[in-house]
């Protein structure tokens, strides 16, 4: 249901501050230029600063300024400053959530006049698709995701589970107390507790999906007074405390990544890009005891719960330097710097899960023993039918409307709360349904 331009922009305004290639296209000649680039402080963003000097060897009349966030403020920022037309960004980095909203409100410059050799139809379909509009690419994927099981091989041996390739949560459950050790300071399990609605949501959004929750009925009236999300959050609630980490309510992605690499988590249930990180041989002490499996499903519940995410670079409207900007998303997002990362630091480390050719190299599959399964995740992400109940949504991690950033930030953080022992997971679910099902309302999806 769309909002009108104005009433959006208040909203998510609002709602935002009240809460919480390398053979690349040159530029023109022009005057010195300097790109304001808006990103998220993750491994493979890091490593794309690093490597940005290539890019301004060949554009040397662009000087690059990076504002490097942690994720929930990122978002909180970028969307600010777009929805208000604020101009603080030349590049943001957004998720395939926002690119389709920001889209349809003219938010975004459309990636029309990329040099021929980005090869745009050598992205993966899906991704494609989920970033463009009327045919129009509005964003460049830098890298792509889903979500699998990462645990130690080891561990589980010495545990005497076996987790398979497709694992169900009761598997998973059980596995977690058991590779638990306390004395020897290893969890048995790590999931992303830090609220926000691409923290703690993000997962168990798909963890919902794999227990046949969803988060709206046929009439947009939310389900957490449903037994499905009953189901979901107190196996959740429960295996963090009996096998989580301390402060788990406040982890997310890179904390949970710091722990399994340090060899303090026996499983981590997350994205798959984290694959390259915790075979790293330079920062994981346990790169050699990695095994995968599929994100886990509810027995009897035929849907693994399998998101689908990019992260993307993106132009806003507001930019005065969109030549430059252009420039520097198709250097960054081409196959030449897939390459040059490869160059400097080995194929293992190219970005994940945009490019068909990628996953047709022999030199990348060879490098990245998780390369076929994080393949298998993104093409069995089904985002236009996330759950097996009638739905009106679309999304998968996430519901795709433009409330959904306030509303699922609101959930996580009483969620978060359950996690923390500050309220029982009844009174959680509550609180997410009654508020849930008043900012519906007053948007207008609920008659």
């Amino acid at each position: 249901m769309p909002c009108p331009e104005e009433e959006l922009m208040t909203r998510l305004t609002r709602a935002l501050l009240g809460a919480c290639a390398v053979s690349a296209l040159a530029v023109p000649a022009m005057a010195a230029t300097t790109l304001t680039i808006a990103t998220v402080n993750n491994g493979d963003m890091i490593r794309m600063q690093k490597l940005a000097e290539d890019f301004t060897a060949k554009n040397p009349d662009v000087t690059l300024e990076w504002v490097t966030l942690e994720e929930n403020i990122l978002r909180q920022r970028v969307t600010t400053d777009i929805a208000t037309k604020g101009g603080q960004y030349d590049v943001v980095t957004i998720g395939n959530y926002e690119v389709p909203i920001w889209a349809k409100q003219g938010w975004l410059v459309p990636l029309d006049g990329l040099p021929a050799d980005y090869d745009v139809e050598d992205l993966l379909p899906a991704l494609r698709a989920a970033l463009s509009m009327d045919g129009n690419l509005y964003a460049a994927p830098f890298y792509g995701e889903s979500a699998m099981v990462m645990y130690r091989t080891d561990l589980a041996e010495k545990a005497g589970v076996t987790l398979g390739d497709a694992p169900t949560w009761a598997t998973v459950l059980d596995a977690a107390r058991k590779m638990t050790d306390k004395d020897a300071g290893i969890s048995g399990i790590c999931l992303r507790g830090k609220a926000g609605w691409g923290e703690n949501m993000a997962f168990l959004s798909a963890m919902a999906n794999s227990y046949g929750a969803a988060w709206f009925g046929p009439d947009w009236k939310p389900q957490f007074d449903g037994e499905e999300w009953k189901a979901v959050l107190n196996d959740y609630v429960s295996v963090m405390a009996d096998a989580g980490p301390q402060g788990a309510s406040s982890n997310g992605f890179n904390e949970n990544l710091a722990l399994f690499q340090q060899g303090k988590c026996a499983m981590w249930i997350d994205a798959t890009v984290a694959a390259s990180f915790v075979t790293d041989e330079k920062e994981s002490t346990v790169a050699d005891k990695v095994g995968y499996a599929q994100f886990p499903n509810k027995e009897g519940v035929d849907n693994h719960g399998n998101w689908l995410w990019s992260w993307n670079l993106a132009i806003p409207a507001s930019t005065d330097a969109p030549d430059a900007a252009r420039a520097f998303v198709a250097w960054a997002t081409s196959k030449g710097y897939t390459n040059l990362v490869a160059e400097k630091e080995g194929w293992r480390a190219a970005p994940p899960g945009t490019r068909t050719s990628l996953y047709e190299n022999a030199d990348y599959k060879a490098a990245a023993p998780f390369a076929e399964k994080t393949l298998a995740a993104i093409n069995a992400a089904t985002p236009e039918k996330p759950s097996v109940k009638d739905i009106p949504y679309t999304g998968g991690q996430f519901v795709a409307i433009p409330e959904f950033q306030a509303i699922g930030t609101a959930v996580g953080q009483q969620f978060s709360a359950a996690v923390a022992g500050q309220v029982k997971p009844d009174q959680a679910l509550t609180s997410a349904q009654q508020l849930t099902e008043r900012e519906m309302t007053r948007a207008g999806y609920i008659k």
